[in-house]
């Protein structure tokens, strides 16, 4: 079990009349993930990707090689993405830093997911490349990716490649 936030302390007597304070922690329930099943135009690259929701936050970046593919994505951790089939078929390119690795189908060409340089530990997903109406509402957010440096700084996209905590008990936890 994961303990989610700590809401709020309040102060509670015990039977020796002294005043303690405990922590409630707001409970989180396990929530069913929702399977998207995608792939790249020729079908040699498929994979799976589960997100907590049927809609999904996409990123507009204006960075140069975003604004060349016009590549909107959203991004989740490593662990919930799955290569299914066709790793013999990718390819991957980088530039710059070298820390985001472009990935595409040497094929077809398509880039179906990618790893970003803001999220190293995840995966950006293009959802116009998630097959079977899975996804019922897109997002659109923008993250300036032409200033990345500066732009990284206030920008909460590097969450979205962090586990995320799913379940836990409710508890009062005494801190004496």
């Amino acid at each position: 079990f994961h303990l989610a936030s700590v809401t709020h302390q309040r102060p509670f007597h015990l039977h020796d009349n002294r005043i303690h304070t405990a922590t409630h922690i707001t409970p989180t329930f396990p929530v069913a993930m929702v399977t998207h099943v995608g792939g790249c135009h020729c079908g040699a690259v498929r994979f799976t990707v589960e997100t907590p929701t049927s809609e999904v936050e996409v990123w507009r970046c204006s960075c140069s090689i975003c604004v060349k593919k016009q590549n909107l994505h959203f991004v989740v951790p490593a662990s919930a993405f799955t290569l299914t089939s066709g790793s013999d078929f990718l390819t991957t390119y980088t530039f710059n830093t070298h820390v985001a690795k472009h990935v595409f189908c040497r094929v077809c060409g398509v880039q179906s997911f990618y790893v970003p340089r803001s999220n190293p530990d995840g995966y950006g997903i293009m959802p116009h490349c998630i097959e079977g109406g899975s996804i019922t509402r897109v997002i659109e957010r923008s993250f300036d990716g032409a200033h990345w440096e500066k732009e990284i700084v206030g920008s909460d996209i590097v969450a979205q490649s962090k586990e995320k905590s799913t379940d836990c008990d409710s508890a009062l936890i005494p801190l004496l």
